[in-house]
């Protein structure tokens, strides 16, 4: 199926193949090890190793990643794919002090990379802001700039029993970031760009749902996605044995022409190793597709 989409996009126009993945804390975290549980412990070498082979595999021109450590951590990973002859030579990571970062691996240079920090909004009577922030780069492609923002919103995991799963909290991120996409974009049906990551919920819930509308104004399309299989989710969440979509590529309506076709997760025992996520990836087809 990865390799039909490929194809349809190489026919239509200019390929530019765009994924998302969270790579479960490449970074130092608690882990349970062989020795007992450690914390700020790095990720262990063999996970490090079935992501890059599943990398290999996806072959995107562009990666968005959440759960990325500091910028060390970044170049470290980049480095290891050089090696291996997959080549990013472009690399942009959120500037903030957060121990998990989003993040963004390129073939084609970055442009006026920002991160958006301050994103406030009122939750359970105080303000508090966006926590991961929002990582912003252009791409310059053949048909003009293309905006890629990276986001990670909040898990459901939470200690506060005014909010147990932290659902409020999501929906007022998701608000937040909305409302700074209709700044950046005022007319979102002639804007061209991206919101990829983690949204901890699923395409329906209501903070997905916040993201892709205001009012009657439709601000972003959720690109439709699956495996091999015809599966849809990207998250295993092995405690609980349960699965889910929450990995999600949104485009801007004016991007509808140059989506070259569903989107697709990735699977394989290396992406099961690798991180507890799946990626996604679609093509943008540059040159519009006839009848799109």
């Amino acid at each position: 199926m990865l390799l039909l989409l490929l194809a349809a996009g190489r026919l239509a126009g200019e390929p530019l193949r765009i994924a998302t993945w969270n790579i479960a804390n490449y970074g130092p975290a608690g882990r349970v090890t062989a020795a007992g549980y450690r914390s700020e412990y790095p990720k262990p070498e063999a996970e490090k190793a079935a992501l890059r082979a599943a990398l290999h595999r996806l072959d995107a021109d562009v990666l968005a990643l959440q759960e990325m450590g500091p910028p060390a951590y970044l170049e470290e990973l980049a480095r290891d794919l050089a090696r291996e002859g997959l080549h990013y030579p472009h690399r942009a990571i959120a500037a903030d002090g957060e121990p998990r970062r989003n993040a963004l691996l390129s073939r084609r240079p970055l442009h006026a990379v920002h991160t958006h920090r301050d994103l406030e909004f009122p939750y359970l009577g105080q303000t508090t802001r966006l926590r991961r922030g929002l990582l912003e780069a252009t791409l310059v492609t053949s048909e003009g700039d293309l905006t890629l923002i990276v986001l990670h919103l909040k898990s459901p995991l939470s200690d506060d029993p005014r909010d147990p799963r932290a659902d409020a909290l999501r929906r007022a991120e998701a608000g937040a970031v909305r409302d700074r996409l209709r700044e950046r974009f005022p007319d979102a049906r002639g804007a061209r760009f991206l919101l990829l990551g983690d949204c901890n919920e699923v395409p329906n819930g209501p903070a997905v749902q916040l993201l892709r509308r205001r009012g009657r104004t439709e601000v972003l399309r959720l690109a439709p996605a699956a495996d091999e299989r015809g599966d849809s989710w990207t998250h295993h969440y092995r405690r609980g044995e349960t699965y889910a979509r929450v990995d999600l590529i949104l485009f801007s309506p004016a991007l509808a022409p140059w989506v070259a076709g569903p989107g697709v997760i990735l699977d394989g025992p290396d992406v099961r190793q690798a991180s507890d996520h799946r990626p996604v990836v679609i093509e943008l087809a540059l040159s519009p597709i006839s009848g799109g």
